[in-house]
């Protein structure tokens, strides 16, 4: 089973130093976990996340269960012996992308009807088959299912997903089968600061081994995001770990550590190394613009990963605009190194107690690069995507 320890706490912010051990790895936290919606994060091979210094990662149990299908992975060895991934294993309930991107969905207090977005096929699911899902496929930590209320929404409708998503944690809780998983609960809440503070306290009276923080990171803005982390964390055990689901801008990351959160998880390292968007120290570089044809340097010349070793800005445009396969993966590469890099940065900090100066430094970095026009930083909170 799941252990996790608080090893260090920081004193001018609520940022904490822990360690997340399952039965295959040994997480050192704060974490960022990579995306691989259908198995893989695009375009890699186990080696290369577990190379970057990953050892979590997040499956998605709604896309998983449409193809290739819980009972085939189930009936293969489950995830790890299916995707070949060596480490541990968080899959989402799939509560979001029902929401999110099935099509003619119905919410009753039963369950969710819903059309699948890929061929139109009628499904129904409820809170116990939720939970056979994620059991036969096999991760080491599994999500609750939750009712994911878009915003902007009315109070009667954000109260009525709190309510529901109490009740559905509640079934899951009762309908587990496996004690070798860990099972998160999901506070729920919009942006109504008492809603979330009551969804945490009903969560927390049903002692889960961990607690995620949904429903965010759906287009509001930062401001509000933050607020809600400011009101949330605090009502979450210290000695349990906390996961802001689906939140992954590099900003984010800090801000979310300085309130307490403890792992992230988001698609925007890959999908914004497909789409030629490159995470740099100075912010964000779109390696498929024309200035970029004979530049000769790397991506960051502060960069210490193998694509800023070995290739140039140059050589990225180039496979950006022939929209070669090896363009998206050296991209990807590069992206995911720069949120290991910052993680292990942000745990350093927290080590030596300047957290604070690492946070000003990251800002006076961005606000600098904006000045002299070298990179463009992500003004708004960028809408949580439901596929990596």
């Amino acid at each position: 089973m799941m252990q996790f320890t608080i090893r260090q706490q920081d004193r001018q912010t609520k940022g904490r130093l822990g360690q997340l051990r399952t039965a295959r790895a040994v997480i050192d936290t704060p974490a960022f976990m990579p995306v691989g919606s259908l198995g893989p994060v695009k375009g890699l091979e186990p080696e290369d996340l577990h190379d970057l210094g990953f050892r979590l990662m997040l499956n998605n149990a709604y896309h998983l269960y449409l193809r290739p299908g819980h009972k085939v992975v189930a009936e293969l060895g489950g995830l790890h012996a299916f995707t070949g991934w060596p480490g541990a294993i968080l899959t989402d309930s799939g509560g979001f992308q029902i929401f999110s991107l099935a099509k003619l969905c119905k919410i009753t207090d039963e369950g969710v009807t819903f059309q699948s977005h890929i061929d139109g096929s009628t499904h129904f699911i409820t809170p116990e088959t939720a939970i056979e899902i994620e059991e036969a496929l096999g991760a080491d930590i599994i999500m609750a299912f939750d009712q994911c209320v878009a915003l902007p929404a009315s109070r009667a409708a954000i109260l009525e997903g709190v309510q529901r998503t109490t009740a559905w944690a509640k079934r899951c809780q009762a309908s587990r089968r496996r004690n070798d998983q860990a099972l998160f609960g999901i506070v729920q809440g919009g942006l109504e600061a008492d809603l979330r503070r009551i969804s945490a306290q009903e969560l927390v009276a049903l002692d889960f081994e961990g607690y995620a923080i949904g429903g965010l990171s759906v287009g509001e803005s930062k401001a509000d995001m933050y607020a809600m982390l400011d009101v949330t964390a605090p009502e979450l055990p210290e000695a349990k770990p906390r996961y802001l689901m689906g939140v992954g801008l590099p900003e984010d990351l800090i801000e979310g550590v300085a309130r307490g959160v403890d792992l992230f998880d988001c698609v925007v390292p890959s999908r914004h190394g497909r789409t030629g968007w490159l995470f740099t120290s100075f912010g964000r570089v779109s390696i498929k613009q024309a200035q970029y044809k004979q530049d000769e340097r790397p991506i960051d010349p502060d960069c210490g990963c193998s694509v800023c070793k070995r290739y140039s800005r140059a050589y990225l445009h180039h496979l950006f605009n022939v929209k070669e396969m090896l363009g998206a993966r050296l991209n990807t590469i590069h992206n995911l190194w720069y949120f290991a890099d910052l993680m292990q940065r942000v745990r350093s900090s927290i080590e030596r107690g300047t957290f604070l100066t690492m946070r000003e430094e990251f800002y006076r970095a961005r606000a600098e690069a904006e000045r002299v026009g070298g990179a463009t930083a992500v003004a708004a909170q960028e809408p949580r995507a439901g596929l990596d």
